[in-house]
């Protein structure tokens, strides 16, 4: 079965009403172009003047204005959608969860993952530094779930390093990956396409990555190139810069039939299992 699935780019800012209103325009596009699969990118409906802002705006599970968007936008375009992150109230009342949720064709939340990596690190020639663990409370799982395309892995940006978390997901049957992220333009011109190339070689699977791309009102840059990789590893369609929306064609059945023809999943000797 062949599946027309889109990756959406943004360049977010500190207004939920305005990025939702952007977002609205590029699902409906997407929809127009016959998508059945949507991934939005990592903060699509806040990228604040502070970290702390997200906190300010972080929603109970199941309520809240940024959910019930998903939800209305999956229902009424009759698509399945991953709502990039969402800020989810924690058990710390400082901090966040940064959770990617997935919504099925009817609007109802099916899946939920919590970013388990946070990005505190200092960019290597530059003067950024990032302390996610201050704003946000990382997750304890991966998550895979069954849909009519396959079934689907969720990760977010900073995951993309940590090979071993996909291994984990492989076990759980993943092959296909929903990647929301917010790539530094520093980390992302390095690391960005090597990654996601190999993490769609090394697990045979397709990988949505969905990127912030641009300037942001805090001053960030986000490296953006959204991108469709297919599970030989090559780039299927790339959006370099701005906001607007890449698409491709998933085919399972190729998918599967390269893991028959070519079964490195199947000759490796250390695994995750146990």
């Amino acid at each position: 079965m062949v599946t027309t699935v889109a990756c959406i780019q943004m360049a977010s800012g500190p207004k939920v009403g305005a990025n939702l209103l952007e977002a609205e325009r590029l699902i409906s596009l997407a929809a127009e172009k016959g998508a059945r699969l949507v991934v939005l990118p990592e903060n699509f409906a806040i990228m604040g003047k502070q970290e702390q802002d997200k906190v300010a705006v972080r929603e109970e599970e199941g309520s809240g204005q940024i959910q019930e968007f998903l939800a209305q936008q999956a229902e009424r375009h009759g698509l399945w959608l991953v709502g990039g992150t969402v800020p989810l109230v924690a058990r710390d009342a400082q901090r966040i969860r940064a959770a990617c949720l997935l919504f099925d064709d009817q609007g109802r939340q099916v899946a939920r993952y919590d970013k388990i990596h946070l990005f505190d690190v200092a960019v290597v020639d530059s003067d950024e530094r990032y302390t996610e663990s201050e704003t946000i409370e990382p997750g304890e799982r991966a998550v895979v779930v069954d849909t009519p395309f396959g079934k689907l892995g969720l990760a977010v940006c900073y995951d993309l390093r940590f090979p071993e978390l996909f291994r984990t997901m492989l076990d759980q049957g993943m092959e296909l990956l929903a990647l929301p992220s917010a790539f530094t333009a520093i980390t992302g011109k390095a690391h960005w396409e090597p990654l996601v190339r190999a993490r769609a070689i090394e697990n045979l699977s397709y990988v949505f990555a969905a990127g912030q791309g641009g300037y942001h009102l805090n001053g960030r840059a986000t490296y953006g190139h959204s991108m469709i990789v297919d599970p030989w590893g090559q780039v299927m369609n790339e959006l370099a810069t701005g906001s607007g929306l890449v698409c491709a064609d998933l085919n399972l059945e190729q998918l599967r039939s390269i893991r028959r023809t070519f079964p490195c999943l199947e000759h490796r000797h250390i695994t995750c299992k146990g």
